[in-house]
């Protein structure tokens, strides 16, 4: 109660506008139904809890919805595997809750771009059945919840202020004496419960199972009506059943005790409703109730003699065994499909779009370039680590550029700050060769020249920061409003928040007030309203006619480009490549990097495929081996 979840209650607020995907083994699983139950509940976004191995057999499932992963230990393989393969596949924000900050999975972490870790170190040791872990992250996650909705007091400071029913749980316990003597006779449990509290349910079948305590299914009250009543009917001597119950299933519940044959014994959690506090409350009463189960077979399901054969079937080593999916249809095609919302089922004259990315492939391998125009959020720099510069290999990549006299510029809807971080990793005579198009191209210059920002408002980019303001007041999520005249307004969202919703509410807003959405721009982060005449292809045109290049010797590169992409511009130049959204256009704009690397690593598998050619001339290879230098 005393930890600080000010972040992962960020990355749940920013996942607010979308269905989640839980990921957790074990008692992680618990924690990863516990978030997906609470996410449906406050959001009404359906979501799920899934197992390492349906991310691993399907990374596309986290291509929509932002991910969390829960791992106590964090040494678990399968949970690390899906992390990669989740990045690999989505563009949406990735977490990881774990209780360690050594570990195999936090090491994984690090080495990819956009991961989110929320670390909440074990003080305690766990057991085999990780129930210090499983409570403490059950509680964090029940904490932001509760606390996103305005609740101070959702959880009580003490575990003896939990209530089942109007007992406590030592109490309740106490009652349950006469149905585990009959559990642990039988041998076997139904465990049928209300919808909401499928997470205790979830819980309760794994501590079973994995203390090898009695078997155990699980049904909610109505599957229950579907045949499983014959166990009953025909076993009523193996057989116990568990209800767990809030009030709006207690009279379903009742009437079907009233109709069990009577020599079928049966109990229940009976908890106060569905909120945070119930849902620990739950959990804490089957853990007390597993453990009485346990001490009437005389088994610590916290300490069993685990077989070698089952340490090495957790410890198997998946990538080896377990390939990436295939594609039904070629990632670079797929991306275009996407975009312009051709999915399945629509029909696709695959000839076509194949006969557009051979012709753009052919064209952009055989063209040789003078200078190239970078998207810096999302293409050079990771898209959610907003103060950090790019990474070295990109760095490295820059200077071999520029020292190889080709003529390389950044176009961004930042300002000065991105001098900053460029003047702190990047020597002076680099520096000195760079070109920025800061404020969406509306200011252009060298990197080593601080901008200057012309004095005076513009009348529109006026009208756009007093409208968005109102909005800002009415609740929408706006983090900031910051206008730069005469250039932009750019409007920054809670972090995790898809902008592609977001831009609809603010060009809605300047419609009703007779504004343009023209100049209208959406990023992973922000809206930008830009000033008439600015625009990110700006830069473009200042390179071609101050440097004497023609524009067919320019290659672009950004992550956001169909509009409203804030990156349109640049990707409807001739010769672009998308690092993420490809242009809508068939002959431009395509992302040909392979479907598992997105944003910077896609950058970096281009860079790595740009070959200098003589003096300030560079030509890109779609060969599988990176190329060098001449």
């Amino acid at each position: 109660m005393r930890e600080d979840v000010t972040r992962i209650k960020g990355a749940i607020a920013g996942a607010s506008e979308s269905s989640v995907i839980g990921v957790g083994s074990g008692g992680s699983f618990t924690v990863a139904s516990l978030l997906c139950n609470l996410h449906e509940t406050y959001t009404g976004r359906v979501s799920r809890p899934s197992t390492p191995l349906e991310i691993i057999c399907n990374p596309t499932l986290a291509s929509s919805s932002p991910v969390f992963l829960i791992s106590a230990e964090g040494k678990n393989p399968d949970i690390t595997e899906a992390l990669k393969r989740a990045r690999q596949h989505s563009s949406r924000p990735v977490h990881v809750l774990t209780n360690r900050s050594d570990s195999l999975l936090m090491a994984n972490a690090s080495q990819l771009s956009d991961v989110s870790t929320h670390v909440f170190e074990l003080r305690e040791k766990d057991g085999y059945l990780a129930t210090n872990s499983l409570l403490l992250d059950a509680v964090l996650v029940a904490r932001a919840y509760g606390e996103l909705d305005g609740v101070a007091d959702a959880l009580p400071a003490d575990m003896g202020d939990l209530r089942i029913g109007s007992q406590s749980i030592a109490q309740w316990i106490e009652s349950a004496t006469s149905f585990v003597e009959a559990a642990t006779q039988r041998g076997a449990v139904i465990v049928t419960y209300s919808p909401l509290l499928h997470p205790i349910a979830a819980d309760l079948e794994s501590k079973l199972s994995e203390g090898a305590l009695l078997h155990c299914q699980l049904a909610d009250l109505r599957s229950f009506a579907h045949g499983r009543h014959l166990w009953l009917a025909e076993r009523p001597q193996d057989i116990v059943v568990l209800a767990l119950i809030e009030p709006s299933l207690s009279k379903l519940w009742s009437k079907m005790r009233e109709l069990f044959p009577r020599e079928v014994p049966t109990f229940t959690i009976p908890l106060s409703g569905a909120s945070p506090r119930d849902l620990i409350a739950g959990l804490v009463g089957q853990m007390h109730l597993v453990q009485a189960i346990a001490d009437k077979m005389g088994k610590d399901p916290g300490r069993p003699d685990v077989p070698q054969f089952g340490r090495d079937i957790y410890y198997i080593d998946l990538p080896k065994i377990i390939p990436l999916p295939e594609a039904r249809v070629p990632a670079e095609e797929q991306s275009k499909y996407d975009v312009l919302g051709a999915r399945w089922p629509s029909p696709r004259k695959r000839s076509v779009m194949a006969r557009a990315r051979d012709a753009f492939v052919n064209a952009i391998t055989q063209q040789p370039f003078r200078a190239i125009v970078f998207d810096y959020d999302g293409t050079l720099s990771a898209s959610q680590r907003r103060t950090a510069p790019p990474s070295e290999q990109i760095l490295n990549h820059i200077k071999r550029l520029v020292e190889a006299d080709v003529l390389v510029g950044i176009a961004s809807g930042r300002g000065d700050s991105i001098q900053e971080q460029l003047a702190a990793v990047l020597p002076e005579e680099v520096l000195s060769r760079l070109f920025l198009g800061l404020y969406n191209g509306g200011w252009i210059g060298s990197a080593t020249s601080p901008p200057e920002v012309p004095k005076g408002t513009v009348e529109f980019l006026s009208h756009v920061t007093r409208i968005t303001r109102k909005l800002q007041l009415l609740g929408v999520p706006i983090e900031r409003v910051k206008a730069t005249h005469p250039y932009q307004v750019s409007i920054r969202f809670r972090d995790g928040l898809p902008t592609d919703q977001m831009w609809f509410v603010v060009a809605d807003a300047l419609r009703q007030a007779g504004l343009t959405t023209g100049t209208l721009f959406r990023s992973k982060h922000s809206v930008d309203v830009l000033a008439p005449g600015v625009g990110k292809s700006g830069l473009i045109a200042h390179i071609i006619q101050h440097e004497k290049v023609d524009p067919h010797q320019v290659l672009t590169m950004g992550d956001q480009g169909a509009w409203p992409g804030n990156d349109v511009s640049l990707l409807e130049h001739r010769f672009s490549l998308s690092v993420d959204m490809p242009s809508r256009r068939l002959d431009r704009g395509w992302k040909l990097a392979p479907g598992h690397k997105r944003e910077v690593d896609a950058t970096l598998w281009y860079l790595d495929r740009f070959k200098t050619v003589g003096s300030g001339r560079f030509r890109f290879s779609l060969s599988n081996e990176p190329l060098g230098d001449d």
